[in-house]
């Protein structure tokens, strides 16, 4: 499939090498967004958690994506050459994506379960302009994809604990969106998708 058919191929371009559940969806949703568009992410999640899955699964997913988004503001901050206003806002994000990584991880270990390791990753990164539009893909797909893992969480204390993360990132997002000169709304609603073409989105990306 080349590239120039992906409504969003730098999420192509994100490489994500790690075989849990978490790291296994995220590159799914990374997937489903470089092809259909980030306002499809939501939709694959849910159908991914809908197979099988507690809520130890959805925070252990949860934990990857923070894990990415915070190497991928740390990588940024380092080789992107920001500055001015969009330096400051990569730094106060990139320090929430920390918290967020503790909080997630203290909450699994809370749970009795085993947070997973952050996976190796790399980003397209050269200058300015290529951290902010990854960085405005990337944080809608990030909420896309809590908003479908949620419908899943059992749990009323994990349920709240992503409620109140997910907030945030959206947040993110529409700062993000409005330094780059885009609406900071995706539109009122999101569309979902087939299960063919979720398995056409993912299939290219999924290995091993």
């Amino acid at each position: 499939m080349n590239e120039t058919n992906y409504i969003h191929p730098e999420l192509a371009s994100v490489e994500v090498h790690g075989m849990s559940r978490g790291a296994f969806i995220a590159r799914g949703a990374l997937a489903t967004g470089a092809l259909y568009g980030t306002t499809a992410v939501g939709s694959f999640v849910s159908q991914a958690f809908a197979q099988g899955g507690g809520d130890l699964d959805i925070l252990n997913f949860a934990l990857t994506l923070e894990y990415l988004e915070s190497a991928f503001y740390s990588e940024a901050l380092s080789k992107a050459g920001l500055s001015g206003q969009t330096k400051k806002l990569a730094t106060e994000i990139g320090d929430h994506e920390k918290q967020h990584v503790s909080a997630l991880t203290a909450a699994i270990k809370k749970a009795g379960g085993t947070p997973v390791k952050a996976p190796m990753v790399a980003f397209p990164l050269s200058d300015e302009a290529s951290f902010l539009k990854l960085a405005e893909t990337f944080e809608d797909t990030g909420v896309a994809a809590y908003d479908g893992a949620a419908p899943m969480i059992q749990s009323k204390e994990v349920l709240a604990a992503a409620g109140s993360i997910v907030q945030v990132e959206a947040r993110h997002a529409a700062a993000i969106r409005f330094l780059k000169g885009d609406s900071p709304t995706l539109g009122a609603f999101e569309p979902t998708l087939k299960k063919d073409q979720v398995l056409k989105a993912v299939k290219p990306f999924i290995k091993g």
